[in-house]
């Protein structure tokens, strides 16, 4: 069920700009809005640099990653995700790309990362208690973990259901995310090993929208 819904979702997500504002073809977005935010600078990466994104969808971040230099290893739950990724990248950069579950790609992984990161992705859709164990043991002493996500609603906080609109004649489909406030999320960080946790919510730039981004960082 859960594949079937990213692969639904992958389907109503827009393919990623030709280039941004500044006319570059790879760039880095942690936001929901374009051309804001901070960039990849805060994953601390550089050439030789092995990196993982979970939740990699169509390898936009990614691809920006493989440009600096690094060893760029994405995984996505969607096929769908997966294939539009190596359709829209097999041209500009190399990057490995897997088809799976975070936890089950980390499971059986043998590699180590200087960091690892997830723009609204599994850090999202996937239990803390579950996942940051196994994200803790695959970084290098010194690692990075970095990811994004919407603030939570007021009051809804833990395990919560998100919804992937389909026709008018099908219910939704239905995943699990996990919301929670700045402080709680530095506090799981910690019990989990992690230090230097920080966690702030970056506003949403000048026009209607209102909601900001939570971004989370920690260090292995």
């Amino acid at each position: 069920m859960t594949e079937t819904a990213w692969d639904t979702y992958a389907q109503q997500k827009t393919q990623r700009r030709p280039v941004n504002a500044a006319g570059e073809t790879t760039w880095f977005n942690w936001t929901q809005y374009p051309d804001h935010g901070p960039g990849a600078e805060i994953l601390e990466i550089g050439r030789g640099s092995i990196v993982l994104e979970l939740g990699c969808g169509k390898g936009g971040n990614l691809a920006h990653v493989a440009t600096l230099g690094a060893r760029a290893v994405g995984v996505d739950l969607s096929l769908a995700q997966i294939k539009a990724a190596s359709a829209r990248w097999a041209d500009t950069v190399q990057m490995e790309l897997h088809q799976g579950d975070a936890l089950d790609f980390l499971d059986r992984c043998k590699d180590t990362f200087d960091a690892v990161f997830s723009v609204f992705g599994a850090l999202w859709f996937t239990d803390p208690a579950r996942l940051l164990p196994a994200i803790r043991e695959r970084l290098r002493p010194g690692g990075v973990l970095v990811f994004s996500q919407r603030p939570p609603v007021e009051g809804c906080y833990g395990c919560q259901a998100s919804y992937i609109t389909r026709s008018e004649d099908e219910d939704p489909l239905v995943v699990k995310r996990w919301d929670y406030e700045p402080p709680r999320w530095t506090q799981i960080l910690r019990e989990h090993g992690f230090t230097r946790a920080t966690a702030r919510v970056l506003p949403a730039p000048a026009g209607p929208r209102k909601i900001g981004t939570m971004l989370v960082r920690a260090t292995a």
